[in-house]
């Protein structure tokens, strides 16, 4: 069976300060020609700038993948060249099946149409016929909750209605490939949810979607495989719990230590400011790998400029999908919970105890603060570190010999055993006897 989607060398190059119109006035090129004139040889060539460039890769029907990115990595221009909205200036594209696609609110719609006949003209663009829409129609209002309106034209509908009607045309009519980019950045919880359970049902019918989001969270949810796009090139193309992991740390690189030298310019204000923030092995080595089983530490350094002011360090530490795994602070030790800080350098550290994590790597946000709420300085990715697997028998791990199920922690937990024999085994040794 062929690939549900080829993509092959695929580039889009765009031009940058131009816009070509197809009809121009007289005044308009007498005014471009005297420009042209004027300029002579100095002239130089408009910026060109490659939004995609040697994009390959092949979609085997029912593939539900993750489309990653920073912004401008080049995910939008890619679901526009696959949705025929744009040509691409290099490679080429084959899709087999029909294509839905939701890459913008409403695109497709008419405002000035109600919609039930935004329904059906989507529908027929798709390539559906009148009954295979009447099918669905009943249906599609239903998701979308606007029963009582969907006979009023839709440039009066609100932004949440907008919204929903949009997906529930896109992802009831059927078709065997759906385009989704972004779709969960707006609406309510609740209507996410919704969004998440109907792309889970479209991919469990066989369907093949390609899905662009921030919401790492959901793409790992919903997609077994992820591209990672970097600059209009494919960075990564696999297993999409690792191409999370290179999107969120793209960046940010492995790095267990942040310093500042100069103390104007670093994070904080007129009473503290950041000076330091660590990753320590147990030997106090600065380090950015360590082992599941591993004690090691976090250590925070800063200026005190000023004082007599209550400080204290907050540390947040973040799995490879953004998720908050625990937050820490110094206030935790009685000692220092209501101390005032002297001017100089002071630093807080703290040990994290092997057996408590799962491998993966940890983003950390440090900051100090002076209680109840007043912030001083902060640091957002401050370091990254990676928390390796470890297969000793000795730990979490125990004997079990296959990948560990998930989760953010593994702790070694203590166990307690009892056993109370059966009254049957108790009698079957008396009567043996």
């Amino acid at each position: 069976m062929a690939p549900s989607i080829t993509v092959d060398n695929l580039g889009k190059e765009y031009r940058l300060g131009t816009q070509d119109s197809a009809y121009a006035t007289i005044r308009e090129t007498l005014a471009a020609k005297s420009r042209s004139l004027w300029k002579g040889a100095a002239r130089r060539e408009k910026k060109k700038i490659w939004a995609l460039r040697g994009v390959s890769f092949e979609v085997e029907q029912g593939e539900v993948i993750g489309i990653i990115g920073r912004n401008g990595a080049g995910k939008s221009t890619l679901l526009k060249i696959l949705s025929r909205i744009t040509e691409p200036t290099t490679g080429r594209v084959e899709l087999h099946g029909r294509v839905g696609s939701l890459l913008e609110v409403g695109t497709g719609f008419h405002p000035e149409l109600t919609g039930r006949e935004n329904i059906y003209l989507n529908g027929s663009i798709l390539g559906m016929r009148h009954h295979e829409i009447d099918r669905r129609f009943d249906e599609i209002v239903a998701f979308a909750e606007i029963e009582k309106f969907v006979d009023t034209p839709v440039k009066r509908y609100s932004s949440g209605m907008y919204l929903r009607l949009a997906f529930a045309v896109a992802a009831h009519l059927e078709p065997e490939i759906l385009l989704v980019d972004e779709v969960l950045a707006v609406g309510d919880v609740q209507f996410q949810k919704r969004c998440l359970g109907k792309i889970e049902q479209v991919a469990g019918e066989g369907r093949t979607v390609l899905f662009v989001s921030h919401n790492m969270p959901a793409v790992q949810r919903l997609c077994t495989r992820g591209i990672l796009l970097s600059e209009g090139k494919v960075a990564r193309d696999g297993d999409v719990r690792l191409a999370v992991q290179e999107y969120l740390t793209l960046d940010l690189g492995q790095a267990g230590e942040r310093t500042w030298q100069n103390q104007e310019t670093a994070p904080g204000d007129d009473v503290a400011r950041l000076k330091a923030i660590r990753a320590l092995n147990g030997k106090g080595e600065v380090a950015s790998e360590f082992s599941v089983r591993d004690n090691w530490y976090l250590e925070v350094e800063f200026w005190v400029l000023v004082p007599g002011f209550n400080i204290n360090v907050n540390v947040f530490l973040y799995n490879e999908s953004g998720n908050l795994l625990f937050v820490a602070g110094d206030f935790q030790d009685a000692e220092w919970q209501h101390k005032t800080r002297e001017v100089g350098v002071h630093r807080s550290r703290c040990k994290i105890p092997g057996d408590l994590l799962n491998d993966c790597t940890i983003r950390v946000l440090a900051g100090i603060y002076s209680p109840p709420s007043t912030l001083r300085g902060i640091e957002r990715d401050a370091i990254s570190v990676r928390i390796n697997e470890d297969l000793s028998t000795s730990g979490a791990r125990g004997f079990y010999p296959g990948p560990w199920p998930g989760g953010a922690v593994r702790p070694s937990l203590e166990w307690e055993f009892g056993y109370t024999p059966s009254s049957r085994q108790a009698t079957g040794r008396n009567q043996s006897d």
